[in-house]
């Protein structure tokens, strides 16, 4: 199985820009999509429902804001979009979707920055950040758990192109990055790691400035992780920095599920 992850900076744009065509061609089992933007009533129907794939969205209740979506070659067992925290699910951030032998949460965290770039909505990234780390605890049975998408957060050094200029600026603070620690204490894997160990240079954002996706000044602020219980079914995890169409590009891993 192969499940694939991009924060598309807004569905309709990418739609544009030609996501149809990569969505067909990139292999992929399942697609969890963040900051889909968009209400499915705005959406045209080769989007909403393109042919030979399920879908599910779970739009943020503020108009253009937020929102994931999931497509999937397999029906869908059931799909639960609440952390139980009104805060938090009023903006769309959440599909936890059994298919099969795998439960997928399909995420978008927070971004910590605040409307004045002063940080002030880290609390409230950290605190959803431990409500999803409960749910999935609550919820660990036998099937394989993944987790993809926009954690929103640059883990260690080798994971952005300039550390030492963002060590104050939110998706790399000590505290967000502590948080993501806490997650692999606790047996999470950051597949792309298991994979590829300390390589360097491999981001999924850049900033929309002129020149600075060219010269690959980067964030990998985007995941696919496992519990390392099941982290031997993790055949393979990629970045693909070459797909456009956002300013993330998509990221994914394979499962053998045999």
């Amino acid at each position: 199985m192969k499940i694939v992850s991009w924060n598309v900076n807004g569905i309709r744009a990418c739609a544009r820009k030609g996501f149809l065509d990569w969505l067909d061609s990139c292999g992929a089992d399942i697609v969890g999509l963040q900051e889909v933007r968009a209400l499915p009533e705005q959406l045209a129907a080769e989007v909403l429902e393109p042919a030979g794939w399920y879908t599910h969205f779970s739009p943020a209740e503020r108009k253009g804001y937020s929102g994931v979506a999931l497509y999937s070659r397999i029906p869908f067992d059931s799909v639960r979009t609440e952390l139980g925290v009104p805060e938090f699910d009023a903006e769309g951030r959440v599909q936890i979707a059994e298919v099969g032998d795998i439960t997928l949460a399909n995420v978008y965290f927070p971004n910590g920055s605040g409307k004045n770039r002063d940080n002030s909505r880290i609390p409230f990234k950290l605190d959803f950040y431990k409500r999803l780390y409960d749910v999935l605890d609550e919820m660990r049975g036998s099937t394989t758990q993944v987790v993809i998408g926009d954690f929103n957060t640059a883990h260690r050094p080798i994971d952005l192109a300039r550390p030492k200029s963002n060590a104050k600026t939110s998706g790399f603070c000590p505290e967000e990055r502590e948080e993501l620690d806490r997650w692999l204490r606790g047996g999470w894997v950051d597949t792309f790691r298991h994979i590829h160990g300390n390589s360097e240079g491999h981001y999924t954002w850049w900033s929309n400035r002129p020149g600075i996706r060219e010269r690959n000044v980067g964030w990998r602020i985007d995941y696919g992780l496992m519990r390392q219980d099941d982290i031997h079914r993790c055949s393979d995890a990629f970045i693909l920095p070459d797909v456009m169409g956002s300013d993330h590009c998509p990221l994914g891993l394979s499962l053998d599920l045999t």
